[in-house]
């Protein structure tokens, strides 16, 4: 899947401006709404010794630096990222926003393989993740770069040699866990599930990881989620719990993706912490490989989640809400012992919500999650929203 589709399917009603840099010439057609796109500067004159790698990596560290020197005005971030990586725009400006652009900063996140961590380092923002850097910041590299690089051949890629850089200027890493490396494998539903409680800015490796919707591809998988993105980006991915109380089910939303409804009692603190559907980056390692809590997909069939995928999203303007329509994934389910009501009468889940565009003005927290009346037994109503004053997740 080429990097340049990958690109297109980022939702956002901001145009993105600067340049794409690569190392080779793309072939582009006219009105495609892409940037500029740029060939990087040559890079021969530097030393590269280490043989896992490419030389590439030489080019793409100095893109930030070849792109100040393009004079753009009044630009007050770099944004990098890879060719198959998506940002929510709308995101990066909310999350960019917290800090003074006139300061240094370089913001990003670590990778979710603590193997990867080890071996590059925790202080280092990976580039599949996207990484941000003040334009500050990004004087003072382009002054040195060229000088520090030459100190580190042996380095793999474009991110380390940064990171090596950030280390001799003395700017360390300000962490911010929305943007998401992803070396991992399979499937990113434990992921994506459970989005940690702050704004999705990326997703990587989509051409490595199976389409974020069943029986699509991956390009028009992301397509499909910027139905729910367009809608309301600062909650996209949010995850909201709550319980039926009259038959005891467990119900976790991942706003504009996915409704998971459980039998019995599952608690919070395990809902929130995402179920391994993926593989490690190191295939042979084990779950304490990963540089986060994660809890193992049930062999129970009682135990089994049903799923139910985004189907369509819209804003009703009499209500001022978001209806989504979740529709379950068809799939035969395990034989279930316990005399309970099964979810697998559900065959959709409606979820209301208004529009929350100013949420990370304040401080974090989980969206509270309610039960509505329905007169269709194969179609379960839901309300997502701020939460009440003393309202909690709970039975």
């Amino acid at each position: 899947m080429g990097g340049k589709n990958i690109k297109q399917c980022g939702g956002s009603r901001r145009k993105p401006e600067g340049s794409f840099g690569w190392t080779k010439r793309v072939k582009t057609k006219r009105n495609e709404g892409l940037p500029e796109i740029r060939i990087s500067g040559e890079t021969k004159r530097f030393k590269y010794t280490n043989r896992q790698g490419q030389r590439s990596a030489l080019r793409i560290s100095r893109v930030v630096s070849e792109t100040l020197r393009l004079g753009m005005k009044d630009v007050r971030w770099f944004v990098m990222g890879d060719d198959d990586t998506v940002f929510v725009v709308d995101n990066v400006v909310r999350i960019l926003s917290k800090y003074d652009h006139r300061q240094l900063y370089y913001v990003g996140s670590s990778s979710e393989s603590h193997v990867q961590n080890i071996y590059f380092s925790y202080a280092m923002a990976y580039g599949g993740g996207g990484f941000a850097i003040s334009y500050p910041l990004a004087q003072e590299l382009a002054k040195m770069q060229d000088r520090c690089i030459q100190r580190y051949p042996g380095l793999y890629g474009s991110d380390d040699r940064i990171q090596a850089c950030m280390a001799e200027l003395g700017v360390p890493l300000t962490k911010e866990p929305g943007f998401h490396q992803y070396d991992v494998y399979g499937d990113l539903l434990g992921l994506l599930g459970a989005h940690p409680i702050t704004p999705l800015v990326s997703i990587h490796h989509i051409d490595v990881v199976e389409p974020i919707f069943p029986r699509t591809t991956r390009v028009k998988a992301l397509k499909h989620l910027m139905q729910s993105v367009k809608l309301d980006s600062a909650n996209i991915m949010q995850q909201s719990i709550c319980y039926d109380k009259k038959r005891y089910w467990s119900i976790s939303i991942s706003w504009g993706y996915v409704v998971q409804i459980l039998r019995g009692v599952i608690s919070p603190r395990e809902l929130e912490m995402p179920t391994r559907t993926f593989l490690n980056w190191y295939r042979k390692a084990d779950y304490t490989a990963y540089a986060f809590n994660t809890r193992p997909v049930t062999k129970h069939p009682c135990q089994k989640p049903f799923v139910f995928y985004m189907s369509t999203s819209r804003y009703d303007r009499a209500t001022k809400q978001i209806i989504g329509v979740y529709s379950r994934r068809k799939s035969r389910s395990p034989y279930c012992r316990w005399k309970m009501d099964s979810p697998e009468k559900v065959e959709s889940v409606v979820v209301l919500k208004r529009p929350n565009p100013l949420r990370w003005q304040k401080s974090p927290r989980r969206d509270c999650c309610r039960i509505l009346p329905s007169q269709k037994s194969s179609t379960m109503y839901l309300w997502v929203g701020n939460c009440r004053d003393g309202e909690i997740s709970q039975l």
